[in-house]
């Protein structure tokens, strides 16, 4: 239990430096499509042994906008952005995601905020804003940035989006239906992924392979197990990790520091996370059936 979550925090955390080492043999397209396609291959085949159940059909329409939130836009957004943004910097800002997720869920599903709630997500938001301007040049935004935030709020919705299904599927079975639609919806790229390969050094190659099948598919299913056998808080608590871990190694691998103030705005980021994560007095009444903590990779 304590190996597989400690499995899903390193590889998370490696993804966003994975990413930076792709880039420069890929292309956004070529590298978003390429991860998705092999991460959905190596669920392909390890389905049968998950016991991975086919989707009931009028939950099609959902399960295909958690792909195109959590995984199409996802994808696309995070690599973009990581052109320019280091991978710590794009660790620590993809963690507003839950914040966002909160004020989605107020909107959509007409969940209250505590007045705690509200301290939290607006501490999150400044921390956010603080990135984003150290990232520009002086105070204009950084756009790659702004990228990397909008791969965060396409992730929050792809939470919203899939607490229904949470009720009638595993943690793996969402994962593996978001990772298959939003593969399909990225094959119109492919012509992008196959100019690049022969180009593509062995190095970018190999990020590309291994974002697929380690963070992307290895990194879920070893994060169901996980929190399948671990209280939620705990589970929750060790995902403030994976930003100070993706900054050490992208700092040892590539050499990439991050700014004061951006560290100071990601400090703030996950204060205002844990703030509003933070569970208010016992409720009397009807709790939801099932938990479960959101799931980020880079």
């Amino acid at each position: 239990m304590a190996a597989a979550v400690a499995v899903t925090v390193l590889l998370w955390s490696a993804a966003f430096v994975a990413i930076r080492v792709a880039l420069p043999g890929f292309g956004v397209a070529g590298l978003s499509v390429g991860r998705l396609l092999v991460a959905s291959l190596v669920l392909a085949v390890v389905a049968p042994l998950l016991r991975v159940r086919r989707p009931a059909r009028a939950d099609l329409p959902r399960i295909i906008g958690c792909g195109l939130t959590g995984m199409t836009a996802y994808q696309l957004l995070l690599n973009a952005g990581e052109r320019s943004v280091p991978a710590g910097t794009a660790s620590l800002l993809v963690n507003t995601a839950p914040i966002a997720a909160a004020v989605l869920a107020l909107i959509v599903l007409r969940e209250p905020l505590s007045r705690r709630s509200v301290a939290g997500l607006a501490l999150g938001f400044a921390g956010a804003v603080v990135i984003t301007l150290v990232q520009g040049d002086g105070l204009t935004p950084s756009l790659d940035a702004g990228l990397v935030l909008g791969a965060a709020i396409a992730q929050a919705s792809f939470f919203v989006l899939q607490k229904p299904l949470l009720a009638r599927y595993s943690g793996v079975e969402i994962t593996s239906y978001a990772i298959w639609s939003g593969t399909a919806l990225l094959l119109p790229l492919l012509p992008a992924l196959i100019s690049e390969v022969p180009h593509a050094s062995g190095e970018a190659l190999a990020a590309l392979i291994f974002l697929g099948a380690a963070p992307s598919a290895l990194g879920f299913i070893t994060w169901a197990y996980a929190q399948a056998r671990l209280p939620v808080a705990t589970a929750a608590n060790t995902l403030y990790l994976v930003p100070f871990l993706a900054i050490g190694i992208a700092w040892t691998a590539l050499d990439e520091s991050v700014h004061p103030a951006a560290l100071l705005g990601g400090l703030m980021i996950l204060v205002g996370v844990f703030i509003s994560r933070k569970p208010g007095p016992a409720r009397t009444q009807g709790a939801p059936a099932r938990s479960r903590v959101p799931q980020h990779d880079g």
